[in-house]
């Protein structure tokens, strides 16, 4: 945003200078016409004197001022060419900021976007975090009942003393393991036995 305010004022300033040099440039036009003008009072005068009066006077005069006028006409000329050159380089100059400030506020509105699509990725992780913590509190939950329920079943086996504490899995899963080889002797041994 800063930027563009930037190249706005630029922009302002440039187009201020191209509206001050056509102002000048009027002014010079007008200041023809004035000549012009001024020529034509003179033109006027010279009808009023005698033929051969005006004749010398005419001539004297009109080199006079054809010289004059000459050297205006090449000054204003040469002032014109200069002011349309600076008008050109400043309509050009306005027309790169303009470009710059379009490029600019294409860039920022790219930014929004991204930060927008960013935003909603985030949301959309919070979301997914969300439920996977709740999937897990979910299971977590199954998990307790279930090794509740491993531990019940085991040390409600005859012959086997209650947990002197809290079990950690690995000795929950050793006493298991030891019931279970405990049966697998007493069938080998009743197989052994001829036993049904």
């Amino acid at each position: 945003t800063g930027t563009i305010s930037s190249l706005q004022r630029q922009m302002e300033i440039q187009e201020s200078e191209l509206r001050r040099i056509r102002s000048e440039n009027e002014m010079l036009q007008k200041q023809l016409r004035e000549r012009e003008v001024q020529l034509q009072a003179v033109s006027d005068k010279f009808c009023s004197l005698t033929e051969e009066q005006r004749q010398e006077e005419v001539t004297v005069m009109m080199e006079e001022e054809n010289r004059n006028l000459q050297q205006v006409v090449t000054e204003q000329e040469s002032q014109l060419a200069e002011q349309n050159q600076l008008i050109s380089e400043l309509q050009e100059t306005i027309s790169q900021l303009r470009a710059e400030v379009v490029t600019t506020r294409l860039h920022l509105l790219e930014q929004k976007q991204a930060l927008n699509e960013i935003q909603s990725q985030a949301e959309a992780l919070q979301h997914k975090e969300l439920q996977t913590r709740v999937a897990l509190e979910r299971t977590s939950t199954k998990f307790d009942r279930y090794r509740s329920k491993i531990i019940q079943a085991t040390f409600s086996v005859e012959g086997i003393q209650d947990p002197p504490a809290e079990l950690t899995d690995d000795e929950v899963l050793e006493a298991m393991q030891k019931i279970i080889n405990e049966r697998m002797e007493f069938q080998q041994r009743l197989k052994n036995k001829g036993s049904k």
